[in-house]
């Protein structure tokens, strides 16, 4: 490798953008392979044998490749323990796991790009599909939204970014795309911080090499 990572990425793919996020607060460079997702290149055979569900994102390490956006971040937290991306103490550890999973499991499955292309293969209008990846959003959200309510500090749980900061700030992409409410200030609050951070400025989709 030219590089210690090899990112098989599409720009505007969230879960992508949360491996690129979390590479960047590492101090971590990687290479990008991108694939277009609308174009179905992710399920190329050659594809499919680093990523048997022919899903993005995948990350080429010394060892393999390693797929699913939670367990690469927290391999590279393991790999790259400075700056930590989850707390020390138990309790909270597992707080910001139940945040990051709330989207990683509850919300973002049910408005991905492949779920909303069956939804309308099953004959459903575009404005129906839209309207169920907003509602999906906006249940999530809401329910995110009382999980950090008594948290203070610029991030989701205090003054240092967390992994529930790097699933939050793709997902709010996703939710302006989707036009869901945005009637949560602290989620404001949150990305102001976070898109003061390097990191986070540079893994945006509008900065991505294939961009479109």
């Amino acid at each position: 490798m030219s590089t210690p990572y090899i990112l098989h990425t599409y720009f505007r793919s969230s879960a992508s953008w949360r491996v690129r996020i979390a590479l960047g607060l590492k101090g971590l460079e990687w290479d990008n392979a991108p694939l277009h997702i609308l174009k179905d290149e992710q399920k190329g055979a050659k594809y499919l044998a680093l990523n048997p569900q022919g899903l993005i994102p995948t990350l080429q390490v010394e060892g393999g490749a390693l797929t699913q956006s939670v367990a690469i971040c927290e391999y590279l937290d393991e790999v790259h323990p400075d700056p930590p991306l989850l707390p020390a103490d138990p309790f909270q550890r597992a707080r910001v796991r139940a945040f990051v999973l709330a989207i990683a499991c509850e919300i973002h499955p049910l408005q991905n790009s492949g779920v909303l292309k069956r939804l309308r293969e099953l004959g459903l209008a575009q404005d129906q599909v839209t309207d169920w990846a907003r509602d999906v959003i906006d249940r999530g959200f809401e329910a995110c939204a009382s999980m950090i309510a008594r948290e203070n500090g610029p991030y989701c749980f205090g003054e240092q970014v967390t992994l529930a900061d790097v699933f939050l700030i793709p997902q709010m992409g996703n939710a302006r795309r989707y036009g869901a409410k945005f009637d949560q200030p602290r989620f404001l609050e949150i990305e102001a911080a976070c898109m003061a951070l390097p990191a986070f400025a540079r893994a945006v989709p509008e900065a991505q090499p294939d961009a479109s």
